[in-house]
């Protein structure tokens, strides 16, 4: 990092500044068609996109060494931060402030859009029982439903949303959870909000015909690097093939899918994975209703693969509906009973106007929305997705760390976590941590010392999501602990700030999709 002039500053944050107001008018960003709770956060989302088009490393060492901001703390005020830099070094300098506002004379200033994202939280999550800002969600076991004992100890020690996976059980489980919980919470005096999870496209292996005897353990799939397998569109296809002479020395084992139109879509040359990707393979040939995978990644002793187990595509461009005929079926239940409703599989503009249409069609748009981000196409659309969502009065963002690993490679998860809560922060909404905080206790009563750390790092967003587990009260109280102590020490984070790729991608996209 070299040291610059002051002059040499001014003139590179001017230009950063020219470059957002042209954006800004470029966009009409002023005129936005969002909910006003989202009018200047609208605005600031595109100036932090503008911001980011820029490699801002050098200009943050120099305005360090002056004592000034390094615009590592200013994704919820862009402007602002770029105009006060822009007072003090040409106060420093003996230049003109003319046209800049003087720092302490600003509309939206640190304090006020800190107060405008609380806002939002608030109306998202609610108040926090717990008196810190971030906020702790649980999901609900099958066993939950009509236990109001043991929602009572979940909310005693520390849960202020209730997650209920629409994937699992049905109507009637789903309302004896919903009915536990009104209880619970009347009996211990504590808010809870219910967040309901619709399932979405969710593609699995289905039906698997064992070939191979060298592929198979105690009746089970084991795969190794260099095994072939072949993928079927239905079960019926498998079957059919399954009655004729099949090769064995060709494929260790045959695999139905449970999405029909997915082996059309696939490609040669897609990366494939298989159970949260503890298996990975590329396709190599694709043919009708079926396609030819070799595993390029296993243990070295071979990896079990069940039925009923997740595949990721992070290659194929999925023809399917973000919203499903289930989820269909079951939003008008989401509607009547949750305070919250978590969209899975979104991945276009298109798929977030989609269930704004059917939820204002059920008369709920005061209903929270939350964007679950959990593949690649979600992550590079971020930013459509989130000024789409902004015509809706109350919306929030997961982020899905397991399926986002599997579809950008584990060695990315950390940058692209950093590169949403960044996003988010800058459009004042709201972002949920998930997947796998504090898995080990949950489950065995013993954390590792790898996830104490990671759920320290869960203070930056707004809420945490647990998942079930034997020990969940354990681990609850484990993680209030963490976060009172992390609070003390963090709010949100500080970052150096190369370009940001989907930013780039943004402003070269048609300025008409927003109107």
């Amino acid at each position: 990092m070299r040291k610059i002039t002051t002059t040499e500053l001014i003139e590179k944050i001017q230009e950063i500044r020219a470059c957002i107001i042209h954006n800004r008018e470029r966009l009409q960003t002023e005129t936005f068609p969002v909910h006003q709770n989202y009018t200047y956060a609208a605005i600031n989302l595109v100036d932090y996109l503008s911001l980011r088009t820029f490699d801002i490393r050098v200009k943050q060492g120099n305005l360090s060494f002056l004592g000034l901001s390094s615009f590592s703390y200013a994704e919820r005020y862009v402007l602002t931060n770029i105009d006060n830099i822009l007072y003090h070094l040409k106060t420093i300098q003996g230049q003109s402030v003319k046209g800049l506002s003087r720092p302490d004379k600003s509309t939206w200033n640190f304090f006020t859009t800190l107060e405008l994202l609380t806002q939002n939280t608030n109306r998202l999550f609610g108040e926090s029982n717990n008196q810190i800002s971030t906020r702790i969600m649980v999901t609900l076991p099958s066993e939950a439903a009509g236990d109001v004992k043991y929602i009572t100890d979940l909310l005693l020690n520390g849960m202020e949303i209730a997650r209920i996976n629409c994937s699992h059980d049905n109507h009637v489980v789903w309302k004896s959870m919903i009915d536990a919980i009104h209880k619970a919470a009347k009996k211990t005096g504590k808010h809870c909000k219910i967040y309901m999870d619709l399932s979405g496209p969710k593609i699995r292996s289905e039906k698997i015909h064992i070939l191979k005897t060298k592929n198979q353990k105690k009746g089970q799939l084991i795969l190794h690097i260099g095994d072939r397998i072949k993928l079927y569109s239905t079960e019926a296809e498998l079957k059919k093939v399954i009655k004729k002479k099949v090769p064995k020395k060709t494929f260790a084992a045959l695999i139905s899918m449970s999405i029909p139109n997915v082996v059309g879509n696939l490609e040669i040359g897609n990366n494939i994975w298989f159970d949260d990707g503890k298996i990975g393979g590329v396709i190599e040939d694709v043919c009708n209703e079926n396609a030819t995978v070799i595993i390029t990644k296993a243990s070295l002793k071979g990896t079990k693969l069940k039925e009923e187990k997740g595949i990721n595509l992070p290659d194929t461009h999925l023809q399917l509906p973000s919203l499903t005929e289930e989820d269909v079926i079951n939003l008008p239940f989401i509607a009547k009973h949750a305070d919250i409703v978590g969209y899975s599989f979104v991945r276009t503009a298109d798929d977030v106007k989609q269930l704004m249409d059917a939820l204002s069609k059920l008369n709920r748009m005061d209903i929270g929305m939350v964007l679950k981000i959990e593949n690649k196409e979600s992550f590079n659309n971020l930013p459509d997705l989130l000024l789409t969502a902004m015509k809706w009065p109350n919306i929030g963002v997961m982020i899905a760390r397991g399926d986002l690993a599997v579809e950008l490679g584990v060695e990315r998860i950390s940058e692209v976590q950093e590169q949403i809560l960044w996003v988010c922060e800058a459009a004042h909404v709201p972002v949920i941590w998930a997947t796998q905080i504090l898995e080990n206790l949950a489950q065995t009563g013993l954390a590792t010392r790898a996830e104490i750390t990671d759920a320290s790092m869960s203070v930056r967003a707004e809420c945490v999501m647990l998942n079930k587990g034997p020990n969940i009260m354990e681990t609850i109280k484990t993680l209030l602990n963490i976060l009172e102590r992390m609070e003390a020490h963090q709010n949100k984070k500080q970052g150096t700030l190369r370009q940001l790729s989907f930013a780039n991608e943004f402003f070269n996209k048609e300025v008409e999709r927003f109107v």
